[in-house]
């Protein structure tokens, strides 16, 4: 994922304008707390349990009011998000093309009763040339992402400085930190990878092994310890969440599906 501070993200409400969060270099459009007309509703009702059952619409309807398609950086292609249909079931396919969006979601999930997020995704093949350790090639066929809330007085003065660069030059403030599960050959299951522009981002290598493209997996991980795992302290409140394919640094084109995502109580 490309280093930019540069945003122009669609709010995804429109009562009130949203906070961006960047991840990596790149800025989304976090959603802001819902304050939107009578009958946004999507497959899990506002209020309700937090994840998505994608399953529980219909192919090729829109998809639900309360998920957004926000770019990463202002003047990137978006990746194109629809409802399909795979083995009688409805998906979500993402289709990136040089492109970076993410589908992302406000942050109603409670971490002390449901810690666990449980999803399953299938990726066309691997990107050729991408590589997550290296900002010129950071691109994912898959991508689970969560933004942190947190102290940034805690922080090192090298991570204030990179915040504050970023709010100088794109006006907008980098989450506390992002958690990423990621879809990648380039290192085995369970490895954490850095983002190579900032600390602030650490992404865990879940897929990409050979036998993995073109396959169903069903996943399951345990946010809240992965991210004291990688962060080394508690994880704060989740403050947005969602899907990402991207392909704008290596210029490629790929293909991936989300199944359904829920989150629950830790075992």
């Amino acid at each position: 994922m490309q280093a930019c501070p540069a945003t122009g993200a669609i709010p995804p409400c429109q009562s009130r304008q949203p906070a961006r969060a960047q991840a990596g270099g790149r800025a989304f459009a976090r959603p802001a707390e819902r304050r939107c007309a009578a009958g946004d509703s999507g497959a899990i009702a506002p209020g309700g349990p937090p994840g998505i059952a994608f399953s529980a619409l219909r192919p090729g309807a829109q998809l639900p009011a309360d998920w957004k398609n926000l770019p990463v950086v202002h003047g990137k292609a978006m990746t194109r998000y629809t409802l399909a249909e795979d083995g009688g079931t409805t998906v979500l396919q993402a289709d990136a093309n040089a492109s970076a969006s993410a589908l992302l979601h406000e942050g109603n999930i409670d971490l002390n009763r449901t810690p666990v997020v449980a999803w399953r995704w299938k990726a066309q093949a691997p990107i050729e040339g991408a590589d997550n350790s290296e900002g010129a090639r950071e691109d994912a066929p898959a991508r689970l992402v969560f933004f942190f809330a947190g102290d940034k007085d805690k922080l090192s003065l090298g991570d204030r400085a990179s915040i504050q660069l970023a709010k100088s030059l794109g006006g907008e403030d980098l989450p506390y930190a992002t958690l990423m599960y990621i879809w990648s050959v380039n290192a085995a299951p369970g490895s954490v990878i850095a983002n190579p522009h900032t600390a602030r981002v650490q992404m865990i290598v879940v897929s990409g092994q050979p036998g993995d493209a073109g396959q169903w997996q069903t996943l399951r991980r345990n946010i809240a310890q992965d991210y004291e795992r990688v962060f080394r302290e508690p994880p704060g409140r989740i403050t947005g969440y969602g899907l990402l394919t991207d392909t704008d640094n290596t210029r490629a084109t790929t293909r991936a599906w989300y199944g359904d995502m829920r989150f629950l109580p830790a075992p």
